[in-house]
């Protein structure tokens, strides 16, 4: 086991969760700051918002009343044309920054859901809210660009970790100084990633024996694995609420070894 200073445990300067909670996706919902979760994992996607903002197209009319689309690049210089908004192809995606997006896709293929197209009669993406960064346009056009190898849905490249797909609440009291907090965390996380979520309120945490009824917790194992029971079936069989009744994990200090 890697050690920091003399005390045993990962290095948290370059340590990776593995799980996140929905509320911690919800969390980043801007256009500088997207994630979205879908099939059970995790993306962040402010890198492709930042690559395609601003790389917009123009409106322009025919004779004949039709409306086509070209790249602001070619339009320059040519008039007639309405600006459209840049990031129109990132709309839908900002519009769904921080949610959950499992119905866009087929979970077999893990390709996003497909129907008969009523106007061509072929197989294309289904996309109710507008197409998006990455869909092939509903109709042949020579100005689309197709040079980006894999869509942004297909490969790992932004994935950042899992979803929870189960989360709790545990208490956990600094018996030092009697300081308490309520966290909450994934069912399948171990005492090491839990320790990383209280950093914030402890950075020191790895210096305290993690203790529940007495006895010392395995930090490599969950909360489950280390007799620390989920009994949120049974508080609801019994009709109760769960939440009278919260684990409480108890820190007690051994030295700040943390720094040597």
């Amino acid at each position: 086991m890697p050690r920091r200073g003399l005390v045993a445990g990962p290095d948290f300067e370059y340590f990776q969760r593995r799980y996140f909670t929905p509320v911690e996706v919800a969390q980043h919902n801007q256009p500088e700051d997207l994630w979205v979760s879908y099939l059970g994992y995790v993306y962040d996607l402010t890198p492709l918002a930042q690559e395609y903002k601003g790389k917009g197209h123009i409106l322009f009319g025919s004779a004949s009343g039709c409306v086509f689309e070209v790249p602001t690049s070619w339009a320059d210089g040519n008039g007639g044309g309405c600006s459209f908004p840049g990031d129109l192809l990132l709309k839908p995606i900002v519009e769904v920054a921080g949610q959950d997006i499992s119905h866009w896709f087929d979970p077999k293929t893990r390709d996003i859901r497909k129907h008969i197209d009523p106007l061509t009669g072929s197989q294309r993406y289904r996309t109710p809210r507008g197409r998006f960064l990455h869909v092939p346009p509903q109709l042949p056009r020579s100005d689309w660009a197709n040079d980006f190898g894999k869509p942004w849905w297909q490969g790992s490249r932004y994935e950042v970790g899992r979803l929870s797909a189960k989360t709790r609440s545990i208490r956990i009291i600094n018996t030092l100084t009697s300081q308490e907090h309520t966290l909450e965390v994934g069912d399948l996380e171990s005492m090491w990633e839990i320790l990383h979520r209280y950093l914030p309120y402890n950075a020191h945490a790895a210096s305290y024996t993690w203790k529940y009824e007495g006895k010392n917790l395995t930090m490599e194992h969950t909360l489950e694995e280390n007799g620390i029971r989920d009994e949120e079936e049974e508080y609801d069989y019994l009709t109760m609420d769960g939440a009278l009744h919260t684990p409480a994990i108890l820190l007690y200090f051994n030295d700040d070894l943390t720094e040597l």
